[in-house]
């Protein structure tokens, strides 16, 4: 089966919050709002907002998804009034749980392996937890993820991988130091895919970033080790975009974060994080990925994670939206 890949990010929330708090205001001195369309206006104040678990903070599931379609195959899969969606099709290459304090900056991220074999609401057998999206969008995937963590999980933000292209292009590249050679091609990919970095230190662009978030076969420990690069690059992101020089090139992405992400997220939601852009510190951003082991089962790849080691991850990074 043909791979795919795109990085989801934390810096499309960060957008997010400085497009509805005022921040690109101070710097267009204009209102920002005028160029939202109304549809999504009122797509979104329309949605009941839910009472927050602990205040100031923002627990999500941060998704990718492949390019056949995209975000607006997506939004057409919609159910109008129910939070479902029918089956989309697209599976998800990435899926982090995020948590966000506004009001400290502290960042939480737990990477779940694509291949993470669990049960899919109305499914008959167990199957890859990436799997979900495809067969009912953003809300099973979410259902899914709430049911395999035990927590009281109830946002989402999708991604699509060309959101990365724009938003690197437009800082004028992400520094990363390239720990092999890249080198990979696959003529059957839409469009076809071709890699070729170099390792060492180097600033990548929109192309070259696609690239080293969707090379995958170098590495010794497989999607694990992708899975680090995500994020490696997802710190340095989020660290150069939130540069004074670089925060100043955000309001152009307007049309891209609307073109290219996804979310259920409320308005009034958002506006918790006003200011919060400034406390981002990514030192302070903890990281790890769902523990276990792969396991080829009637000829795929499987992750079996450890129920034992997952539910004490769970607990130190999400201990406040444990369900029981």
């Amino acid at each position: 089966m043909k791979k795919k890949f795109l990085v989801t990010f934390i810096i499309s929330l960060i957008c997010f919050s400085m497009l509805y708090t005022g921040i690109w205001k101070k710097f267009l001195n204009k209102d920002l709002s005028a160029t939202i369309g109304k549809n999504e206006r009122d797509r979104t104040e329309e949605e009941n907002e839910i009472e927050p678990k602990v205040k100031d903070e923002i627990l999500f599931l941060m998704m990718g998804i492949d390019d056949q379609g995209g975000i607006a195959k997506v939004k057409e899969k919609k159910i109008e009034g129910e939070n479902k969606h029918k089956p989309t099709g697209n599976r998800t290459d990435t899926m982090m749980l995020c948590k966000v304090n506004f009001d400290t900056g502290e960042i939480n991220i737990l990477s779940i392996p694509r291949d993470t074999k669990v049960k899919i609401s109305g499914r008959k057998n167990e199957a890859k937890i990436n799997a979900a999206h495809s067969h009912g969008g953003p809300y099973l995937a979410v259902d899914t993820v709430k049911n395999l963590l035990n927590i009281d999980l109830n946002y989402y933000v999708t991604v699509d991988y060309k959101a990365v292209k724009e938003i690197v292009d437009a800082i004028g590249g992400v520094e990363i130091d390239v720990p092999m050679n890249m080198k990979y091609y696959d003529p059957t990919d839409k469009p076809p895919l071709k890699i070729n970095l170099k390792k060492g230190l180097q600033v990548l662009d929109g192309d070259k970033a696609i690239q080293f978030l969707r090379f995958r076969s170098g590495y010794a420990e497989a999607d694990i080790g992708r899975i680090k690069s995500q994020q490696m690059f997802m710190k340095e992101l989020v660290k150069q975009t939130l540069k004074p020089k670089n925060i100043l090139k955000l309001p152009k992405l307007v049309n891209t974060y609307f073109d290219y992400v996804d979310t259920n997220i409320p308005f009034g939601v958002i506006m918790q994080g006003i200011g919060s852009v400034n406390k981002i510190d990514m030192e302070n951003m903890k990281t790890n990925t769902i523990p276990g082991y792969g396991k080829k089962i009637s000829g795929a790849d499987y992750w079996i994670y450890n129920k034992d080691e997952t539910a004490k991850i769970i607990k130190d990074m999400f201990g406040d939206y444990l369900l029981n």
